[in-house]
C-alpha cells in the first residue's frame, strides 16, 4: 500500500533538516549544503507545511528545532545513510557485493590489511571499503556494515564473532629508568603512565595481574596507539602496548620493558555487525574467511 504523498518528502527539504539538526544553524548548515540561509529556511517551511506540523521555533532569523523535530530528524539522517549506503554499493559494485567496514587504525594496519590480498582472492566479486573509527558508535547513524572494535560488545541490536585475544607490554623508552630501574611492578606508579582514552581500565587491569591492588591509575590521555608509542619513544612515559605493536622497537632498542612480560589483556578483538545485515551477502562471505583467519587460542600473530 503506498504512503500518501504528503509523508513522501523531498530529499532536498530533509537534507536541510537533517543538516539543521546537525550543524545547529541555518547559516551553517547552507554552506554545508551549498545552498543560501533563506533556501535552508525555505526548505524547513515547505517541510513544515507538507507535514503539517511545527518543526523549528524562530526567533527573528535564528531558527532551532523543536523536541520532536530533533527526534524526527535523527530518523531521517538514518535513512538518509541507509540511501547513501546503498548508491555508494551500486555504484562502485552493481552487483550488490559491497562491505562497508569500520575498523580500529592500529589492529586494521597491522593485523587485518596484510590478510586482505587472500581474501580478494578468494572472493573477487566482494568490494571491501574501509574507514577508522576509535569508539563505539550507532549502526544507524552511520553508513557501515559492520565494523573491528576491541573490548565492548554491548552494541545495542548486533551480534559479534570474536577475532583475537591480546597481550599488553608495558614498554618505555629506555633513557626513562636508566638511571633508577624498576624494582617491582609497583615501581611504575612512580613513573608517569600513559592511557589509551578507548582503554580507560588498562593499567589497573595490568597491576592487578601483577598482583598490585591499586586504586584510580592516573597519567596523560592518548586516543591512539601510533601517538601514544611516538610518545613512549620520546621519553615522555610508560606505555601499555600490545605485544605485536612493540616488538618491534624493543628488538631494535628504541623501546624497553619497564617491568614484567606480556600480559593479557582483558579484552578482545571482535567483528561486530547489526541484525539488519546478518544474511548480507558480502558480509556472510567476509565472516566466513575471517573464520579462517584466526586461532581459537593464539594471541596477536607476529
Amino acid at each position: 500500500m503506498a504512503l500518501p504523498r504528503r509523508f513522501l518528502p523531498s530529499i532536498a527539504s530533509l537534507r536541510a533538516l537533517e543538516a539543521l539538526d546537525r550543524l545547529g544553524s541555518a547559516t551553517t548548515a547552507a554552506e554545508a549544503l551549498a545552498l543560501t540561509q533563506s533556501a535552508v529556511s525555505r526548505q524547513i517551511q515547505t517541510l513544515e507545511e507538507q507535514l503539517g506540523i511545527k518543526l523549528v521555533v524562530r526567533d527573528g532569523r535564528r531558527i532551532a528545532l523543536t523536541p520532536d523535530a530533533v527526534q524526527y530528524a535523527a530518523e531521517v539522517r538514518a535513512a538518509l545513510n541507509q540511501i547513501a549506503q546503498a548508491s555508494l554499493k551500486l555504484t562502485v559494485n552493481p552487483s550488490g557485493g559491497a562491505l562497508n567496514l569500520a575498523i580500529l587504525p592500529t589492529f586494521g594496519m597491522r593485523w587485518l590489511v596484510p590478510r586482505l590480498p587472500d581474501f580478494a582472492r578468494s572472493h573477487p566479486e566482494v568490494t571491501l571499503n574501509l574507514s577508522t573509527r576509535i569508539k563505539q558508535f550507532n549502526f544507524a547513524m552511520e553508513p557501515f556494515d559492520a565494523a573491528i572494535h576491541f573490548g565492548d560488545t554491548a552494541w545495542p541490536g548486533t551480534q559479534t564473532m570474536r577475532l583475537q585475544h591480546e597481550a599488553v607490554v608495558a614498554v618505555c623508552a629506555p633513557a626513562l629508568i636508566a638511571a633508577k630501574p624498576p624494582v617491582s611492578a609497583a615501581s611504575l606508579l612512580d613513573l608517569p603512565l600513559m592511557h589509551m582514552e578507548t582503554r580507560p581500565d588498562a593499567w589497573r587491569a595490568w597491576f592487578a595481574a601483577q598482583g598490585v591492588e591499586t586504586g584510580r591509575v592516573t597519567g596523560t590521555i592518548y586516543d591512539q596507539f601510533s601517538t601514544i608509542t611516538q610518545a613512549a619513544l620520546h621519553g615522555l612515559g610508560v606505555a601499555l602496548l600490545p605485544e605485536y605493536l612493540a616488538e618491534a622497537d624493543i628488538a631494535a632498542g628504541r623501546l624497553a620493558i619497564a617491568w614484567g612480560g606480556p600480559t593479557p589483556s582483558p579484552g578482545a578483538y571482535h567483528l561486530i555487525w547489526p541484525d539488519a545485515k546478518t544474511g548480507d551477502g558480502a558480509l556472510t562471505k567476509f565472516r566466513g574467511w575471517l573464520a579462517t583467519q584466526i586461532g581459537e587460542d593464539d594471541l596477536l600473530p607476529r
